[in-house]
């Protein structure tokens, strides 16, 4: 999201000025993960189950997070796809594929290693399965045996950060695509998406591109395991996110377009979520899920949700919040740590928490504020400093 002032001359991209940053798409970033922050705190105290968990839960955090979970990684999917695009203006594709490996295959790694383990320790010791110091617990790692949910399985994950190796993985497999976009017959083919969405609403109908993907693939892999080799459907589902970004940030009129046509995406967006909200207690989520008609509703319903809200927060944000402060810089670079640090540190102050009488919303204020006094402790004073932790954390030098 930081794109230069000038187009790379050897590339075929149509002559219209492009603004030398997408501010809004920066916001956007540090908004959603911070989002991250209270979702995954929240977890804690839902009925779903996660790394440690209350026995106290809130149906009004069910609620919301059932919104939430349609809603913060397709947009985080997206703002990386619009990225690439700025980063691949002033980058050839082996400097932009070095990069890439350097900012996120290294901190990947650095976090399955350094990261993550306390995580499933905690797991362990909140299941009963392990009673033993975090020195005696770590060899554990080095046996490679993969975590599963729940805590069963071995003690190597990448937990949350599942999003850092799939975009990796993306933007690697993504340069024939790239390439294809900058030739001739790609700009045809993006002249035809700009046909599209200059018809009210017409961007919504690219979602029908996810969904169609989602027929072909779900019924082989119907469950969202993060675990890469069985989660192929959740795979194409954000790796087509991650293309439209790139290609509605490729030239200007798709940024007036969506910020043109906002209040159409925030009509659909109020329409899906209603559905959304209304479909279970009229149907039972036991009946959609058995029948083929509600089920294949319900899961449409909630892809265009996903959709539409992720185009009216990219219409809405290049509308009102396309403009600099003297914050973002240090936001917009400190961001990224405290992705990778944030459910680690969630994960240890909820243990702790959840041995204390908070009960369930001051455990979740609590936590969340703690957690994020934390993770900007350790970025400003641990991280930030050291050339070493800035590359291990994804960080420029």
């Amino acid at each position: 999201m930081m794109p230069d002032q000038t187009a790379n001359s050897t590339t075929m991209m149509p002559a219209q000025p492009l603004a030398s940053r997408r501010y809004d798409l920066d916001w956007l970033r540090v908004f959603a993960i911070m989002i991250l922050l209270f979702y995954h705190t929240g977890m804690i105290y839902v009925s779903w189950g996660w790394h440690i968990q209350s026995q106290e839960t809130s149906i009004v955090f069910e609620t919301v997070m059932r919104w939430l979970h349609r809603w913060r990684m397709p947009l985080l999917f997206f703002i990386s796809g619009a990225g690439t695009f700025f980063a691949l203006r002033k980058r050839s594709y082996g400097a932009y594929a070095s990069e890439r490996f350097k900012r996120l295959f290294v901190p990947l790694i650095f976090g399955m290693f350094v990261i993550v383990p306390p995580q499933i320790y905690l797991e362990w010791l909140f299941r009963g399965r392990f009673s033993g110091s975090y020195a005696e617990f770590y060899p554990n790692v080095f046996r490679f045996q993969p975590y599963h949910d729940g805590g069963t399985g071995g003690a190597f994950s990448w937990h949350h950060l599942w999003f850092i190796c799939y975009l990796f993985l993306y933007s690697l497999l993504s340069i024939p695509f790239f390439m294809f976009i900058r030739s001739a017959g790609g700009q045809r083919f993006v002249d035809r998406i700009e046909r599209l969405t200059a018809r009210k609403g017409g961007a919504l109908w690219l979602g029908l591109l996810i969904f169609i993907s989602q027929l072909m693939t779900r019924p082989f892999y119907p469950d969202e395991t993060h675990a890469l080799l069985n989660d192929w459907a959740y795979f194409v589902e954000n790796l087509l996110l991650f293309w439209l970004g790139y290609i509605l940030v490729s030239r200007p009129v798709f940024w007036q377009q969506l910020a043109d046509q906002g209040r159409i995406f925030l009509v659909a967006t109020l329409f899906f979520t209603a559905i959304m909200y209304a479909m279970p207690p009229l149907f039972s989520f036991d009946r959609i899920e058995n029948e083929l008609p509600l089920d294949v509703t319900y899961f449409f319903n909630n892809l265009m949700l996903m959709w539409a809200s992720v185009l009216l927060s990219v219409g809405y944000s290049y509308r009102y919040v396309n403009r600099n402060h003297r914050l973002l810089p240090y936001l917009n670079e400190a961001v990224y740590p405290f992705y990778i640090l944030h459910q680690t540190v969630i994960v240890m102050i909820g243990y702790w928490v959840l041995t204390q009488n908070f009960g369930v919303y001051g455990g979740f204020l609590f936590t969340s504020l703690a957690t994020l006094l934390v993770c900007a402790g350790l970025y400003w004073f641990l991280i930030r400093p050291f050339r070493l932790t800035r590359f291990l954390f994804g960080m420029k030098s």
